[in-house]
């Protein structure tokens, strides 16, 4: 199963928002809430859906810059 095909049953744990893809659909980095501005990682192709892992995106686009 890919990221796409679980997209739309998958939330923003904090304000229930809707995700969008970081990176490409083929190898995706993260999930995107635009109402709380942060990234939930995906590491070993699991998203990691806790709020306290979450990533402000300005963070995550100057550590994507990084690498």
């Amino acid at each position: 199963m890919n990221i796409q095909e679980i997209l739309h049953i998958l939330a923003c744990p904090k304000c229930h928002g809707d995700l969008t893809v970081e990176g490409n659909l083929d190898a995706p980095v993260g999930l995107y809430c635009s109402q709380c501005r942060v990234v939930y990682p995906i590491k070993d192709d699991i998203p990691v859906m806790l709020i306290d892992e979450a990533i402000p995106k300005e963070q995550f686009d100057l550590g994507s810059a990084n690498t």
